[in-house]
Formats: structure tokens, sequence, C-alpha cells
């Protein structure tokens, strides 16, 4: 099982402060609430709470304040109204991004993207002008130092899995969408615990930024896309993320 390498040099590893697992928690907490709305309260009937629950854990939000979340969505308290939007662009150099908004103003969101991409060297293109370069995933990310490859590799296999990447302590799992609730599941009754887990649009083909003002464009174009509370997910294809 391979052909699926590059999910660690495009992910963020910089360790996250207190006000920002603050945001996260906050960001998924909208998410759920829309879920709740949609399909109802409970998990085992309602699939896309049940994958929200299973990421909201995988971020380390306590268990009180999914319960609490769920209630208060349940009940109407929350009288927000959310619409998820999808705005695709590109970085510096060409950089494609995709970024997932739910939001209950889309004026302003969308304002505030487009400042963000303008003020950094990139551009908000139309729907569908990136898209096509990513192909939507399950992945699936468990990290431990007493993790055995082969058995790991097994019980990914046994649960339904496509693809499996094994590297330093880290079992890096990729599963088709209609697949991802099934096997994270099934590896979820096995023991296991997830660094991440959650469907991402994963590139087909990689940019690489080489000079360090376009470095430092792409790193705070992120930083504020990220940081904006209407943001629920970016998505890009640049390869060397780690040299921001």
């Amino acid at each position: 099982m391979s052909g699926h390498s590059k999910w660690s040099t495009i992910k963020r590893k910089k360790e996250k402060t207190d006000g920002q697992k603050a945001k996260i928690f906050t960001k998924i907490g909208r998410e759920m609430t829309v879920a709740v709305r949609e399909g109802g309260p409970d998990p085992d009937n309602n699939s896309k709470l049940r994958d929200l629950i299973a990421k909201a854990k995988a971020n380390n939000v306590p268990n009180d304040n999914i319960d609490r979340i769920i209630k208060k969505a349940a009940g109407g308290e929350d009288k927000n109204n959310y619409e998820n939007i999808i705005y695709e662009g590109y970085g510096p150099n060409g950089v494609a991004v995709i970024v997932e908004a739910l939001t209950d103003n889309r004026n302003r969101t969308a304002s505030d993207v487009r400042h963000y991409f303008d003020k950094f060297g990139g551009n908000l293109g139309t729907t569908g002008c990136v898209s096509f370069m990513f192909n939507p995933k399950g992945v699936i990310v468990i990290e431990g130092e007493d993790l055995d490859e082969d058995k790991v590799m097994e019980d990914c296999l046994e649960a339904g899995a496509d693809d499996f990447e094994f590297s330093d302590g880290c079992a890096q799992i990729v599963t088709a969408p209609s697949d991802f609730s099934a096997v994270r599941d099934a590896l979820s009754e096995k023991g296991y615990t997830f660094t991440t887990a959650q469907v991402e649009q994963v590139p087909e083909t990689y940019t690489t930024l080489t000079d360090e003002d376009s470095k430092l464009k792409m790193s705070r174009l992120l930083e504020c896309l990220e940081d904006n509370d209407d943001v629920q997910e970016v998505w890009h294809n640049l390869e060397n993320v780690d040299e921001l």
C-alpha cells in the first residue's frame, strides 16, 4: 500500500497555542451545530455528526464541551444561520488553495478572504479554478512510539483502508471518502486513537516555493485564513510547508 506520501509535508507542524486550540474548538463546535440541525443530535443516526465528534476528540475537545454543543444545537439555542461556502484561488507563485468556510455573513467572509489573497501575493479565483487539482480522501493518522508497523497495517487492511504508510512511529491511513467512517470506527474499536481523522482535499501535484519572500507571503496568507473565525479548513498544494 503506497502512493500517498505527502501528508506529513503539507500539514503545518507548529505547536498550537491555547488561543489557537480554543479557536479550533469553536470552529468544530460550529460544524457540529450545523450537523445537529441537519441530521439530529443522535450520532448513531447522523453520520456527519459522528464524524465531527471523532474530529473533535482527535483535536482534544473535552467530552463535556461536545455534549454541551450537541444539547445547545438540539434545543435551538444557537440562533445563527450558517452557510457553507468554498473559495478557490492561488497563493504566491501559483500555489493552489481551497478555503472551506461556514459563515452567517457571506459578504463579510468573502471580503476577508479576498483581502488576504490580495495582500499576500495571491488572487481569489472562480469556482473550480483549482479544485480539479485535488481529490477528497479520508485521512487517518495514528502516532505512538510503541506502534507495531505490521500489526497496524494488518488492522488497517482488515478495516478496509485503501492505502497505508508508516514512518517514524506514525501510521497514515487513506480511504475512499465513502469508506472513511467505517474504517475509522473499525480502528477505534481495535483501541486506536487518532492524531487526525477526517476527509481531506489531497492534491494530485505539488508546488514548491524557493524564494524567501514567497515563503513569507504564503505563511502569512495561511495564518490569516486559519485565524479567521469563519474559515473551517484550508487545503493547498504547497510541498515544502514546514519551511514556512
